[in-house]
């Protein structure tokens, strides 16, 4: 019987111990795999920092418990406010018997994979890459504003910017905003640019232009080849973790800063109360304010 553990995320190792040779799964990692490419029944064991959103955790725990060996033991965790209490809940509902306990504000509950498991199948169709109608587009539970045109990217693409050359969709999600850059002949290339590999296998099968290249990258860091390009379009985050971090969309700053060429142009959208201008002020030669609407501004920025 196998004795190997995989593990998904990035668990507190306060609160659970992670073998040194465990096989490591996350979409947003650069360079684990992938949850629903673990083979099934091979794991003694599998650890889980479950998401905060329902659809995509219900996805997470279903391929766990797929991948668990017969009588493997799956350990869960998430904190209380996000996930945690519905842990229990959702795993008996997948047949297992729950013990659950409480620690540094989160909830960790072990179970022993049942001989049956009930409901994986339809909890992988409903988490996974799949069709979202309304869009047009392919998206997953889990990547940013999976299934609707978040309104700071719809604010920017109505802005209409005038693009051309050489370009990069930095936190390119599915290709909404791509997809419209695209719109322009005068773009000869584009980079989606995005470190959830969710995303850039939605927008693979949503985007098919020779002039697009797709990158599974973190931003928080130079991206190889990535430079001297006309333009940087971009929706910055200002999540991680499901926390909120509001340097995230500084550094995508410094990174598009970075990436231009002399002259080349940042066009953002953010909300109201994101604190960049000071550090466009202090990587961009020019920035121009665009206005404000519905909690959001559009800023300019001339390197």
């Amino acid at each position: 019987m196998t004795t190997e553990t995989a593990v998904y995320g990035d668990p507190l190792f306060e609160l659970v111990e992670v073998p040194s040779d465990a096989r490591r799964f996350s979409p947003v990692i650069i360079g684990r795999e992938q949850i629903e490419d673990a083979p099934t029944e091979a794991f003694a064991s599998v650890i889980v920092a479950a998401p905060p959103g329902v659809l995509e955790r219900r996805f997470v725990l279903a391929h766990a418990l797929r991948a668990l060996a017969p009588g493997g033991e799956l350990t869960a965790l998430a904190p209380k406010d996000m996930g945690g209490s519905r842990l229990r809940k959702e795993l008996e509902a997948f047949g297992c018997a729950v013990n659950e306990t409480s620690r540094r504000h989160q909830r960790i509950c072990v179970v022993r994979r049942p001989e049956a498991p009930v409901g994986l199948d339809a909890a992988i169709a409903e988490g996974g890459l799949q069709l979202v109608e309304p869009l047009g587009l392919w998206s997953q539970p889990g990547v940013f504003s999976w299934d609707r045109i978040d309104p700071g990217t719809a604010q920017l693409i109505a802005s209409k910017p005038k693009l051309a050359g050489r370009g990069a969709d930095f936190g390119s999600g599915v290709g909404v905003l791509a997809k419209k850059v695209l719109a322009s002949p005068e773009v000869t290339s584009l980079a989606l640019v995005d470190i959830d590999a969710r995303a850039i296998a939605a927008s693979r099968k949503n985007i098919d232009d020779a002039r697009v290249s797709f990158v599974q990258a973190d931003l928080r860091g130079p991206v190889e080849g990535i430079t001297d390009l006309n333009f940087v379009v971009m929706n910055p985050p200002f999540h991680i973790g499901g926390r909120e971090d509001r340097s995230l969309g500084q550094q995508f700053v410094r990174q598009a800063a970075a990436a231009l060429r002399k002259g080349g142009t940042l066009r953002l959208v953010a909300n109201v109360g994101m604190p960049y201008e000071a550090v466009l002020a202090e990587v961009f030669k020019a920035v121009t304010p665009l206005g404000q609407r519905d909690g959001y501004k559009l800023i300019e920025a001339r390197k």
